[in-house]
């Protein structure tokens, strides 16, 4: 996801007061969690709620988009309202739909009931990019566990964070709800003090940077992490193209291209190479031409690295940041077009900017190769997206692609993370599977934060013949 989360360092340097700060909270997180143990569901779903007002409230869905953007830099106010209140709304309805106190379960032909019991203290690493969203999501998923959450947040983000933590403990307090079930490491958020709390919680949970995400595994503390988005979409022949530019437009600008489900590059096949592009600055596109695409890499790029003067910013500010040429000035978000992918080719990857790489391939089956290519480099196990009305060319993606997602016909940063109009649950950290360097291939949800007990009782004896499993093998290859 976002490249701009705390990292940690490995071991806490010999004599800092982190060990003894993170131990105080969690302290605090345990008693809390003694007094929140014996709640049933009604009283567990009071605590969903009580998080996700203190976010959705308008008030304060705005204020802490505005502080946001002003403590980091990163994206902008308006959409961030529209996360701040979408993602909780979607996680609420489909944490209200889920029993996880007591037997949440059963299946009488197998003799089993199901169980749910919470996993402990959750240690929350959040990304500078949503410092009020992805807190409350992952507060809201462990606190329906019946857990407590301390949450680490980017040191970019820490106000904010802190803002809605504080309307979090709020709303706890207001319905008898201990607060402490949610609090947030204080400040300076080190990186020694982010290795205490992943060392000293029961569950590491991880949005951000891949090296925060490499130490949560290594932390010796059950981990979820999630990898690295580098969104490829795909235009193909039968795509209806102005719906898709439309999509790919309103997806790639919103919150000016800071979400890890941001499409990175549109693959377009070449029968309908020149019409795409011609429907995508329809939709707002600036395609640069061989002079302007330098002008971006030189400005995009410093040292090798993304330039935080123009990643997320408005397409104004990123045009003249990146010295375009005038007719570009009133563009939504700009498009370089490139061959390859790799190292070499630094626009096949992550740029968290509006900029769109667009590839031309002659056929579905050199679509499918650069994406591959594409993915191979970075974004592994993320996700795929892809404008069709062939449902065999995105099954083919489903099947031959290694992604945990692939889209069709939707704008993928509102489907990728859960929709209204899509079954996927809503969330703000998407596992990427092991191809992804992670421990879980789907969406982040309230499952990831119980321990299930098995209550197992005897059932009719489910004994088959030797013949029924041995008889296929044997009359192939012989005994």
């Amino acid at each position: 996801m976002s490249q701009h989360a705390v990292e940690s360092e490995s071991r806490p340097r010999e004599g800092d007061p982190a060990p003894a700060t993170v131990a105080k909270l969690v302290a605090k997180a345990r008693a809390a969690m003694a007094d929140f143990a014996g709640a049933d569901q009604d009283r567990v779903d009071d605590a969903v709620r009580a998080l996700a007002w203190a976010l959705y409230k308008p008030e304060h869905a705005r204020a802490l988009a505005e502080m946001a953007v002003a403590d980091t830099g990163l994206g902008n106010a308006a959409d961030k309202v529209v996360k701040n209140q979408r993602k909780t709304f979607g996680t609420l309805r489909d944490l209200l739909r889920a029993r996880s106190v007591g037997a949440i379960e059963e299946d009488r032909a197998r003799g089993l009931v199901i169980y749910a019991k919470p996993v402990g203290v959750v240690a929350a690493i959040t990304p500078s990019t949503n410092p009020a969203a992805t807190p409350i999501n992952k507060a809201m998923m462990a606190l329906k566990g019946r857990n407590a959450v301390i949450i680490a947040p980017s040191p970019a983000g820490w106000s904010t964070t802190a803002r809605v933590v504080a309307f979090a403990r709020a709303e706890l307090d207001k319905t008898g709800l201990p607060a402490d079930l949610v609090q947030v490491l204080p400040q300076p958020v080190t990186r020694e003090a982010s290795q205490a709390l992943m060392e000293a919680a029961d569950l590491v949970v991880c949005t951000g940077s891949q090296n925060n995400v490499r130490r949560a595994y290594s932390s010796g503390t059950p981990a979820i992490g999630v990898g690295t988005g580098n969104v490829p979409v795909v235009i193909d022949t039968s795509a209806d193209l102005a719906d898709a530019a439309a999509k790919i437009c309103r997806s790639k600008i919103f919150d000016n291209a800071t979400s890890c489900s941001s499409e990175n590059a549109v693959v377009i096949l070449d029968q309908v190479y020149d019409a795409a592009v011609a429907a995508l600055e329809d939709a707002g596109g600036y395609l640069a031409n061989a002079e302007a695409r330098a002008c971006i890499a030189r400005a995009l790029w410093t040292d090798g690295k993304l330039n935080r003067e123009l990643i997320a910013k408005d397409a104004d500010v990123f045009a003249r940041g990146a010295g375009l040429p005038p007719e570009a000035a009133g563009a939504k978000f700009f498009m370089v077009e490139d061959d390859g992918a790799g190292p070499e080719h630094p626009f096949s990857g992550e740029k968290l900017c509006l900029v769109l790489t667009v590839y031309r391939a002659k056929d579905f089956a050199a679509a499918k190769r650069v994406v591959r290519e594409i993915l191979a480099y970075q974004g592994a196990g993320h996700s795929v997206g892809i404008h069709t009305h062939d449902m065999d060319h995105a099954r083919a993606l489903a099947e031959e692609i290694d992604v945990v997602r692939v889209l069709v016909n939707q704008a993928h940063t509102f489907g990728n993370g859960g929709s209204f109009d899509n079954g996927l649950e809503f969330t703000l950290s998407m596992g990427c599977g092991t191809w992804g360097g992670n421990s879980i291939s789907g969406n982040l949800n309230w499952r990831h934060f119980v321990n299930l007990t098995h209550l197992v009782t005897t059932i009719p004896e489910d004994r088959p013949s030797e013949e029924e499993l041995f008889g296929p093998y044997w009359a192939k290859y012989g005994k």
